[in-house]
């Protein structure tokens, strides 16, 4: 049966939604089923890092087996994201009995729905069909979204055959979260890029809008130790770039705060390829801002200090001077600092930082998910433990907590009155 599509956009917000599939193609969809509301279902024995990070936070519900029928009972739409022709017409077959809408990404022809190339502006989301032809739709979707931006010049073509131009690689900050908080210039690059290496905590939604052909390659994933692990990246950006390919390295907040960027760019001028830098929204700024916490203000602090909390304070390869820091009077942050957050603040106090110095912990900034507590020095290792807070967390300490006295940022989620003792927002 052939025709052209009706253009429709579904309003999923408490809609059962079954995902088949666990690979890279459910990784970049499944964000804009979360964004729209849906109540996840997603059926696969395994699942990448990224899905699974969802998973665990409670945002889907993963079912660890194959697919099963019964599966779409009380379903509004069906997204089949494996690559098993067999298993993806099982998929098809039940969804048509049951009159399910079914995406397939393995079969165009055989869905009976098709997902747009998709991008977003504030409010507005433009979703383009190219009458099958995925390249088609993401040339369109990108001139729309070059409109929207009210930008000077043109972009490159997306999907230049890598042959023609040299390699290179890009490494962006994708910021602390919002996918709109991502630099104009890092999301062109992403519109042009043949490679996208990306971190577990880039936004999701920045991947639903990749082209198709895009070769997306999840860094959490890759085997071995941390030090092995980067090697490996380090290899698949050079081998990449070499073979003429535009490489984006995509990583949450900003490539060289803590991103290990400067690994990156050493590893690729080793071997000749050329790399641009893409500074991206840290959340070290970030998390506090969305909490309606600046990180100076007059009056109250000039000056702050970023530092990793990853490595234990007596442990002999950290590289912290708590000591000193206890001894400052501006706004410390810190990165990475959850796990390690008693001891931290243990040490800060036996080192003469007040009990009551005003303290913020903000999980997951700058997202639907974000959550705020406010306490002190003295009790935030408790009181994050009794919240049950999680990473990605940041942790902001001194007197700029209460400084704006709770006015939180219009439209940002987690501001909240400043005050002592234990306060949760989100």
């Amino acid at each position: 049966m052939s025709g052209n599509p009706y253009p429709l956009g579904l309003r999923l917000a408490g809609r059962r939604v079954v995902v088949v599939g666990g690979g890279a193609v459910a990784t970049r969809r499944v964000p804009a089923l979360l964004d729209a509301g849906a109540h996840v279902l997603l059926v696969a024995p395994e699942l990448t890092p990224a899905l699974r990070a969802h998973a665990d936070a409670g945002r889907l519900h993963w079912a660890p087996r194959r697919f099963a029928p019964d599966d779409l009972d009380g379903a509004w739409l069906v997204q089949v994201a494996v690559d098993d022709p067999l298993a993806a017409a099982s998929v098809s077959a039940a969804a048509a009995e049951r009159r399910i809408f079914c995406v397939r990404a393995d079969d165009r022809a055989a869905a009976t729905a098709w997902t747009p190339a998709v991008t977003r502006h504030g409010p507005v989301t433009v979703a383009v069909l190219g009458g099958g032809d995925p390249r088609r739709a993401m040339a369109v979707r990108d001139a729309v979204r070059a409109l929207l931006e009210v930008r000077e010049g043109t972009l490159s073509a997306p999907g230049t055959p890598s042959g023609t131009r040299p390699g290179r690689v890009a490494l962006v900050g994708a910021g602390p979260g919002d996918p709109e908080l991502i630099t104009v210039r890092g999301w062109r690059l992403l519109t042009e890029a043949d490679v996208v290496v990306a971190d577990r905590l880039v936004p999701g939604l920045l991947l639903d809008e990749l082209r198709a052909d895009v070769e997306l390659v999840d860094a959490s994933k890759i085997p071995y130790g941390p030090s092995r692990a980067q090697e490996e990246i380090n290899r698949i950006l050079v081998d990449r770039a070499l073979a003429g390919k535009l490489v984006v390295r995509l990583k949450g907040g900003d490539p060289y705060v803590f991103g290990r960027g400067g690994e990156e760019l050493l590893a690729c001028a080793a071997a000749g390829v050329p790399v641009t830098v893409v500074p991206g929204v840290t959340s070290s700024i970030a998390a506090p801002a969305a909490a309606g916490i600046p990180v100076t203000h007059r009056g109250v602090a000039h000056e702050f200090t970023v530092v990793s909390g990853h490595v234990a304070p007596d442990s002999p390869a950290s590289l912290v001077r708590w000591d000193a820091l206890a001894g400052l009077r501006g706004t410390l942050v810190v990165l990475m600092g959850l796990k390690n957050l008693a001891a931290i603040t243990a040490t800060l106090l036996a080192h003469g930082r007040p009990a009551e110095t005003p303290a913020a912990v903000v999980q997951e900034a700058t997202t639907g998910s974000q959550r705020v507590l406010r306490s002190t020095l003295g009790a935030v290792a408790a009181d994050v433990l009794t919240a049950g807070l999680r990473p990605p967390a940041v942790v902001v300490l001194g007197d700029v907590v209460d400084a704006l006295g709770g006015a939180g940022p219009e439209g940002i989620p987690g501001g909240g009155p400043g005050q002592t003792g234990q306060s949760l927002t989100g």
